[in-house]
């Protein structure tokens, strides 16, 4: 079930497993790419002098490399591992990890639609993955938005039995972000204003804000959302709202992002 083009791009990172290691480099097998072949220079395993290659890899090694060079005609693809970091690595492995359960999940969904799995995944594979990134985001943001994604997919026969499926074994994803506000008002009523900003704060979205007492004049602000650039774009919107209302009732106020 190919949901991916032939070859990788330059720059991309790729999960291969090492088949064979030579004094010169190592030849690697695309475990996203259908087998294909790619090869390691020495001087691209390791950053430094390399004395033995079988000192930083071995064969039937799973590895995370970075595509330096991509020869369509020759079928060549020419990595590098020393040029990426820890954090990139373990992405990188997580990804490709929820990419195989999505594949998995998939199948449910071909099941429930009673058609062959690698004929359903290709009916509604590619589509997704254009618009959400991966076959794993879309099922992330079928379970945790699902109106936004019926409504992006209302015209396809799939998007029912796909929306179940995510339903039923997805968590959606949270992310929590904090900040703090500090609020003053000298004015007798003060803090009487300095209550309805952080209400103002609140009714932005009372699902996901949240404002707690630190100690005066600071308030800390908390947001969860499903996504990251939903939380950032909430915590603005709701600091800036008790910005303006203070501010407006005569008292000063500053916001701090953690």
């Amino acid at each position: 079930m190919p949901l991916r083009p032939e070859f990788p791009e330059e720059g991309e990172l790729v999960l291969g497993t090492v088949t064979s290691i030579r004094n010169f480099g190592a030849f690697v097998t695309l475990d996203e790419y259908a087998k294909r072949e790619a090869f390691i220079h020495l001087s691209e395993v390791a950053a430094g002098w390399v004395k033995y290659i079988r000192d930083h890899v071995r064969e039937g090694q799973k590895i995370v490399a970075r595509v330096l060079r991509v020869d369509p005609v020759k079928g060549q693809v020419d990595l590098s591992l020393k040029r990426i970091n820890d954090h990139q690595r373990r992405e990188k492995v997580q990804a490709w990890k929820n990419e195989q359960r999505a594949l998995r999940l998939a199948e449910q969904v071909a099941q429930a639609l009673s058609k062959p799995a690698e004929e359903a995944i290709e009916t509604f594979g590619p589509a997704l993955i254009e618009r959400y990134g991966s076959l794993f985001g879309a099922f992330e943001v079928a379970s945790a938005e699902p109106k936004r994604f019926q409504k992006e997919n209302e015209r396809s026969a799939w998007a029912g039995a796909f929306l179940k499926v995510a339903h039923e074994n997805i968590v959606p994803p949270h992310v929590t972000i904090l900040g703090t506000l500090e609020l003053t008002d000298a004015q007798p009523d003060g803090v009487e204003h300095v209550r309805k900003a952080l209400l103002a704060a609140e009714e932005v979205d009372p699902s996901s804000v949240e404002v707690h007492y630190v100690g005066a004049p600071r308030y800390r602000v908390r947001v969860e959302a499903s996504q990251y650039k939903k939380a950032e774009e909430t915590l603005k919107k709701a600091t800036e709202a008790a910005l303006r209302s203070i501010k407006s009732q005569g008292g000063e106020g500053s916001f701090v992002r953690a």
